[in-house]
């Protein structure tokens, strides 16, 4: 399937042409966790259920975990059959029936089952995490057609996408989770039918998984030349700098450097110099995402955009780009950066015409140049910047009295950056310099990583760093990130608090899309809409990979273009790995 009907791959291809068959099997990968799903943190965890909101849960899990189709990397949306062997789009729509393969089993050699499947999405409906349930919120049922089919049936009209979702959720079994609370915090290896099993759990610090030699589905088209490791070990540091020791000293054997100031000083150790540890940057064309200061518009002092918008003016990118990052990124201007799917200039007519309806209702600036960030002398304290950010303050009822900007009650304008590592203080610290000359009370605020999880769960927080990627086909999961419906809803990554009608009536449009050009075009208005009001305060993006690794592993030669494919691609090579030993 993909969403707007092109496919790369024809029916009886033999592996993904990323994916080398001849790959072979076993070693251990040893890696620190670099991006999360759902519940997922980066710095702890206490609960393998990474289903659900409560915990903060382990990684790797979702190799545990089989579904009913997998994406291809080397195509924007397109996926290809795992535990169903066959699936039929109904020509309404409105519904998707899959068909099992024989043979598909969970680990314990019980067979997967079209009951586990309606159990599955049953169970994920009702006590799944928020992100998971709001994507699925269109989903009316799913029930069984025979011993080998399931059917998903559907409701409304923003369907296109959810035959997709619903053949990326893992399958659970009926049987196990009849004797096991689902929606519980547990430290016991849960059930699956994937590739990998839970081999050790050191909580907070460390879980391996190991390759189940009796992997029902490791001869299939999608899975040939893929999960090689014997192993893959996640693990945890409370602080960066001494995970990055622990890699100096081979505590862990690949990292993705997304500190720019070490990838540009730090890589001169012994293992670097002698050829034991390699440096790779590989390109990355996904859309790099929204990584920013995301602010907390549901407290009352950050509902003027005005005020969101002058607390940009105090931060100096070109500055820290310089000092800090060694000018190794670029600033983010876009919700779809690093893709056709960013505005840019002025809107075309396409996108004119789905803006117009919202003139009046939206700022007057989306009918003009999309908006982007301003571009500072590189001193560190633009005048003219900051002359700016005070003018915004004071007309949305701000004025500085005695060096603080007051409102008409008297009440000083506070901000705390909410923070579970001193990472980013460096950058920070100048950051809140400047808002202290605009007459803003900023502070840092450091907490555990447990806290932290519940504060972002709960938005208790007016500022917080966060990295969002958007996928290469944007859908359903856009209300998750910024729909009304989700501004409230616990754990949801609406962090902003975003609940602007226009907003919701363009990812509907992105929704309904039914060519690549039309969804280019309604996520460019989006993109105008969301930027023109100021709900976050764009950092920095590179569209590559800064790799370091231990020299004992292989890759296919060829990349997939949406992913780094690390985990599921790569292999050890016992000729480098006996080479390291020496």
């Amino acid at each position: 399937m993909s969403i707007f009907g092109d496919l790369k791959y024809d029916a009886g291809f033999p592996h993904f042409d990323y994916a080398d068959p001849a790959a072979p099997k076993g070693g251990e990968l040893r890696l620190i966790p670099s991006e999360a799903y759902l519940n997922q943190g980066f710095l702890t965890f206490d609960t393998l259920n990474i289903f659900v909101l409560k915990g903060s849960g382990a990684h790797g899990m979702r190799l545990t975990f089989d579904t009913l189709m997998t994406r291809a990397w080397d195509e924007p949306d397109a996926m290809y059959g795992l535990a169903a062997e066959a699936a039929a789009i109904a020509p309404d729509r409105m519904s998707v029936a899959f068909r099992l393969r024989d043979g598909a089993r969970f680990h314990d050699g019980s067979p997967v089952m079209v009951d586990d499947v309606v159990f599955t999405f049953d169970l994920l409906k009702e006590k799944g995490h928020p992100l998971l349930t709001t994507a699925i919120r269109d989903v009316v049922s799913a029930e069984a057609a025979g011993d080998r089919t399931v059917v998903y049936r559907f409701q409304g009209d923003l369907v296109r996408d959810l035959p997709f979702t619903v053949a990326e959720l893992p399958i659970l079994s009926k049987a196990y989770y009849s004797d096991h609370d689902f929606s519980a915090s547990s430290l016991e290896p849960p059930l699956g039918s994937g590739p990998y099993r839970v081999d050790d759990v050191q909580q907070g610090r460390s879980i391996t998984h190991r390759l189940d030699p009796d992997y029902w589905g490791r001869d299939l088209p999608v899975n040939r030349g893929r999960f090689n490791f014997g192993t893959v070990r996640f693990e945890y540091f409370r602080d960066r700098t001494a995970a990055f020791e622990a890699f100096k000293s081979g505590e862990y054997t690949f990292r993705e450097e997304f500190t720019s100031r070490f990838w540009a000083t730090k890589y001169e150790f012994p293992a670097v110099t002698d050829g034991r540890v390699i440096k790779l940057t590989t390109p990355d064309n996904r859309p790099s995402g929204t990584q920013g200061w995301f602010i907390n518009t549901r407290k009352a002092k950050f509902a003027d955009p005005r005020v969101r918008q002058a607390l940009g003016y105090a931060f100096d990118f070109e500055w820290t780009n310089r000092l800090h990052f060694h000018g190794l990124y670029t600033r983010t201007q876009s919700y779809f950066e690093n893709s056709d799917m960013k505005a840019e200039g002025p809107p075309s007519e396409a996108e004119l015409a789905l803006l117009e309806p919202f003139r009046g209702q939206v700022p007057d600036e989306v009918f003009t140049e999309a908006w982007v960030p301003p571009v500072s002398n590189g001193s560190g304290q633009d005048r003219r910047m900051l002359k700016r950010g005070r003018d915004l303050l004071a007309d949305a009822g701000w004025v500085v009295s005695d060096g603080k900007a007051r409102n008409a009650a008297g009440e000083v304008l506070t901000i705390e950056f909410l923070s579970d590592t001193p990472t980013f203080e460096r950058v920070l610290q100048p950051f809140i310099k400047n808002l202290g000359l605009l007459g803003i009370d900023a502070s840092i605020r450091q907490v555990d990583a447990a806290q932290f999880e519940e504060r972002l769960k709960d938005f208790d927080f007016d500022i917080i760093i966060r990295r969002f990627s958007m996928r290469e086909t944007p859908g359903v999961e856009l209300r998750a990130f910024m729909g009304s419906e989700t501004a409230d809803q616990p754990g949801s990554r609406n962090l902003a608090g975003i609940a602007n009608p226009a907003v919701d009536a363009l990812i509907d449009r992105v929704v309904h899309a039914t060519t690549r050009q039309e969804l280019v075009t309604a996520t460019r208005a989006l993109d105008r809409v969301l930027r023109a009001n100021h709900y976050w305060i764009p950092q920095w993006y590179k569209g590559e990979h800064n790799l370091a690794v231990w020299d004992k592993f292989g890759w296919p030669e060829v990349k997939p273009k949406y992913h780094r494919g690390v985990i599921r691609l790569w292999w050890v090579d016992p000729e480098k790995e006996a080479r390291l030993n020496q």
